[in-house]
């Protein structure tokens, strides 16, 4: 039973309606709503109060670009959490390729390096009992559907998943969808690290799948938003993607139901929407651990 539960990017989509559906779960006493901005959390809080008709959510202020505001949550939660969804992300914006004081991309601290500090900081510290879920993306093994190409490593070192934290593995690259992908595969190989390191917790790395209604790119330049928009409206057509409460649904199912295995990154067997499976049966790269341990090694050279 999952009694206490944080998510990351929880005051709209996919992380509000997580919360929404958790809440209804029998067992479930507190959600911590984890966001940036204190006025957007607490109007989220009420919302989510009103419509489930539960008392039970609490906001924890938590920026996953900001590794400092991070470490600050961590300490501020006063008991252990059973579970922890982390749903924040997004491209970057118009600078996803500027570093940040910790020497990691915008894209980076935003999608897998905040998110590094706040489950390695829960785990050293004991605060994480169960599972511990990682919004995945289906990018992160190419979809060709929608032109995006698989992540192209030559040597999966160390010093290579360097290069992707702190951008040089992308110089020349003027386009954050371009790199995202890779970004989010970096996250995966990571989350499959620690499931064997801590055999004691689970960590599922789960693709919400292609959603419409998102805030994903609400950091980006107008034009790319209308495009996005347009794209995601023309795809909902045709049944490529889906609602926000299907994505949310996959999150949930993950994180109640066992069966989903530590160590796996669940996607779309094709496209970005509809059945899922192991991503690794599509792309190999996932499952190699040399490339899990070294994308792992990565990450904790940026920690302090």
């Amino acid at each position: 039973m999952l009694k206490r539960i944080l998510i990351t990017g929880a005051n709209a989509g996919i992380g509000k309606e997580s919360a929404r559906q958790l809440a209804l779960v029998e067992g479930t006493e507190k959600i911590y709503l984890g966001c940036r901005n204190q006025e957007k959390a607490e109007q989220a809080k009420a919302e989510l109060t009103q419509i489930t008709g539960k008392d039970i959510f609490e906001v924890l202020l938590i920026d996953v670009a900001d590794s400092e505001s991070v470490k600050l949550a961590v300490k501020q939660l006063s008991q252990p959490i059973d579970a922890l969804i982390m749903n924040a992300g997004g491209a970057g914006g118009t600078h996803f390729n500027q570093r940040t004081t910790d020497g990691v991309t915008q894209q980076f601290a935003v999608n897998v390096f905040g998110h590094a500090v706040l489950l390695e900081n829960l785990l050293a510290t004991e605060k994480l009992t169960q599972v511990a879920l990682y919004a995945g993306s289906e990018a992160a093994r190419g979809v060709k559907e929608m032109g995006m190409e698989r992540p192209n490593l030559k040597t999966s070192s160390v010093e290579e998943f360097v290069s992707i934290g702190n951008g040089f593995f992308f110089a020349s690259n003027k386009d954050s969808q371009a790199s995202y992908g890779t970004t989010k595969y970096v996250g995966a190989l990571w989350m499959a690290a620690l499931a064997r390191k801590h055999p004691n917790i689970r960590f599922v790395t789960m693709s919400p799948g292609g959603t419409k209604g998102t805030q994903v790119l609400e950091s980006e330049p107008l034009v790319k938003r209308f495009v996005f928009k347009l794209m995601m409206q023309v795809m909902s057509m045709f049944g490529k993607v889906h609602s926000v409460d299907v994505a949310a649904k996959r999150f949930v199912t993950a994180l109640l139901d066992d069966s989903y295995k530590s160590g796996v990154f669940y996607g779309s067997r094709v496209g970005i929407s509809g059945p899922i499976v192991d991503q690794a049966t599509l792309f190999s790269d996932l499952s190699n651990f040399t490339h899990q341990d070294n994308a792992r090694e990565a990450i904790t050279r940026f920690m302090h």
